[in-house]
């Protein structure tokens, strides 16, 4: 029986985390010839989640250089991936979520007359610039593809709303669950030297900033915020592992450089994120994919963003936005501690972002239409 060709395109470490159950599924099923194809948007940080999770690309454009603008990403992945594709004619790509890796891609694909199917599709703030330039490539990608794999039924909404056929959107629920779930079996302790150095029992707050939007004023309020927090309660820590952004990191050692209380760390491995995500007391983050992991791990986030395009986590009481004002985070980081503390902090109902079985999911589907 001849396979359909299936190519997984992944370019940042997110991606890589959330398709790599999907490619474990795949390689499962004996319908489907798998390969993943690596732009190198992000590069160690892209290849470490995959190892982990007993995989590896079959290409690599290997894109990544100091300084990378927008614009060479775009160009560079577009012409790469085209190359790729001219060469291999896959039968469908499968891409994911919000990258400009995911953009460009899928127009490569387009030019091609390939079907995508995008995972993750449908999320939307409602507003180009936050995030950018996120939103607008997860507006893009949804237009470029073919089947739209919604994680969430208030995903699938947007789609509709916006026009696009219902009998080619299924609510999936997210595959970041199902990356969390099988990690959680294999994770027994850190690694990372800073998570070792961490006393037993330590209380910490980690704490994740880097899109592009609060680069600037928004960063250094939200490193002030952080110090305030800490002269009001010096027995918390703070877990800062930070992004590989030179102008993102001269923020924080501006700011905790030298103070013990702040723990400035290289960016973790998967397994060590999952580690500190669940020991922590809470999460500070303007990562999207955290307000989809910590519920799954019963943690609250304060997402410091002014919009977010997953509100089931607000709506379920697991994230609250505080954006980039100083008074708001402080404000809302000592109330949480106290209700951590006072044992008043309501539990979560049900996990608004799937039960663990999204990958196969897609996979079944792809059999009925690939």
């Amino acid at each position: 029986m001849h396979k359909q060709s299936v190519y997984i395109v992944i370019g940042t470490r997110p991606e890589a985390i959330k398709m790599a159950p999907v490619a474990l599924a795949l390689q499962k099923d004996t319908t489907f010839d798998l390969s993943i194809l690596a732009t190198g948007q992000h590069a160690d940080m892209l290849l470490a989640p995959l190892a982990f999770f007993g995989l590896k690309p079959d290409f690599n454009l290997s894109i990544m250089k100091e300084g990378q603008s927008l614009d060479y990403i775009t160009s560079s992945i577009l012409e790469g991936a085209g190359k790729v594709f001219d060469e291999t004619r896959p039968s469908v790509v499968l891409v994911h979520g919000d990258t400009t890796t995911t953009f460009a891609s899928t127009l490569a694909a387009f030019y091609r007359g390939i079907p995508v199917g995008h995972v993750e599709a449908g999320l939307r703030s409602h507003d180009f610039a936050h995030p950018f330039p996120e939103e607008m490539n997860r507006v893009l990608a949804d237009r470029l593809s073919t089947y739209w794999f919604s994680p969430t039924k208030g995903a699938k909404e947007n789609l509709l709303v916006e026009g696009y056929p219902e009998d080619r959107i299924w609510v999936t629920g997210n595959t970041v669950i199902d990356a969390l779930l099988l990690a959680g079996e294999k994770i027994s302790r850190p690694a990372d030297s800073a998570l070792l150095a961490l006393p037993p029992n330590a209380k910490f707050i980690l704490v994740t900033a880097h899109r592009r939007e609060s680069w600037g004023e928004g960063l250094h309020r939200i490193c002030s915020a952080i110090a305030e927090i800490n002269r009001f309660r010096p027995d918390i820590r703070f877990l800062i592992p930070m992004h590989k952004n030179p102008k993102v990191r001269e923020v924080f050692y501006e700011h905790f450089g030298d103070n013990d209380s702040f723990i400035l760390s290289e960016p973790l491995d998967y397994p060590d994120f999952v580690w500190a995500m669940k020991h922590s007391l809470f999460i500070l983050s303007d990562s999207g994919g955290v307000q989809e992991e910590a519920p799954a791990l019963k943690k609250a986030v304060l997402v410091l963003r002014d919009v977010t395009e997953r509100p089931e986590a607000v709506e379920e009481g697991t994230a609250l936005l505080v954006g980039t004002d100083r008074d708001r985070i402080v404000g809302e980081s000592l109330r949480l501690l106290d209700a951590l503390e006072q044992g008043k902090v309501h539990p979560m109902k049900k996990n608004p972002f799937g039960d663990g079985h999204a990958s196969d999911i897609i996979v079944q589907i792809l059999k009925s239409f690939c």
